[in-house]
């Protein structure tokens, strides 16, 4: 299932993609698409409705967050091999981990806003992991059945604050729109393997990034039990599993997101973002 969230910000109706494209009305089922509430069992009832039978949605309403229920937005960094090049900093021998605050969270369309002063924002296109149920200490292979689904997100990032200014990395990863994810939660049934999807993210419509999630150094099912081993991980918990090279810190010279720019970025058989970067 593609399953999305959409209409004005704090106002959000329940929906699904259709095997169509179209878009269509889950708030006779639901009230919302809160991951705690649903687990991995609601997901499956969802995937017994026939979607033909649900009202179809006229329009392009915005879509916000695809799911509602995240307890804690964990990333990951440094987590391809190239990228960690062009950062001019060591391949990591164990995941890096930061969070990123959860009042970053957007919808996939909603626009980046620039901090106070901000001269170097940077764009990361990720793979998402969405956690279906409670896991803790879990084995690699058992770890990705507590995966309820996969997603976009962009781990915008201030460089400054980030690694210029001292203490932990999660100062440059939370400012207000820094997390924007969706379009879509995609289920498992829908994603055979986490590591076999290409990536990419455009900035004013020139290539920047383009990646392929078989080169991350840690994988999905790493990751998940990793993080269990330190933390407990609950429903709804999101995962950004670290970016491809391109980034705007690695190119010579830097470049950054100024006012004006437009970001579009998406992952296979995960759907696409589209962001206006406003100062």
């Amino acid at each position: 299932m593609k399953l999305v969230r959409y209409g004005a910000s704090g106002r959000e109706k329940p929906g699904l993609i259709d095997s169509g494209g179209v878009l269509r009305d889950l708030s006779g089922q639901l009230a919302d698409l809160h991951l705690p509430t649903l687990g991995l069992q609601g997901l499956a009832r969802l995937r017994r409705l026939d979607p033909a039978t649900l009202p179809r949605v006229r329009g392009t309403p915005r879509l916000g967050l695809p799911y509602t229920g995240i307890s804690k937005f964990v990333g990951i960094g440094l987590n391809y091999r190239d990228h960690a090049a062009e950062a001019g900093l060591p391949v990591p021998s164990e995941p890096i981990v930061f969070m990123k605050a959860t009042t970053c969270l957007g919808g996939p369309q909603d626009p980046i806003e620039l901090p106070p002063g901000s001269q170097k924002t940077d764009w990361e296109v990720e793979l998402g992991i969405v956690i279906g149920r409670t896991a803790r200490r879990v084995t690699e292979a058992e770890a990705l059945s507590f995966v309820a689904g996969y997603c976009v997100v962009n781990d915008v990032s201030e460089r400054a604050w980030q690694m210029e200014r001292g203490g932990t990395w999660d100062k440059g990863k939370g400012f207000d729109t820094f997390g924007p994810v969706g379009p879509w939660l995609v289920t498992t049934d829908e994603v055979s393997d986490p590591q076999a999807l290409s990536m990419w993210l455009d900035v004013n419509g020139e290539s920047r990034q383009r990646g392929h999630t078989s080169t991350m150094i840690f994988g999905a099912a790493r990751l998940v039990s990793y993080l269990s081993e330190c933390m407990t991980l609950l429903p709804g918990d999101l995962i950004a599993t670290g970016t491809p090279p391109g980034v705007g810190m690695g190119r010579k010279p830097p470049q950054y997101l100024r006012a004006g720019d437009v970001v579009t970025l998406g992952i296979e058989g995960l759907g696409a973002q589209r962001q206006d970067v406003r100062g």
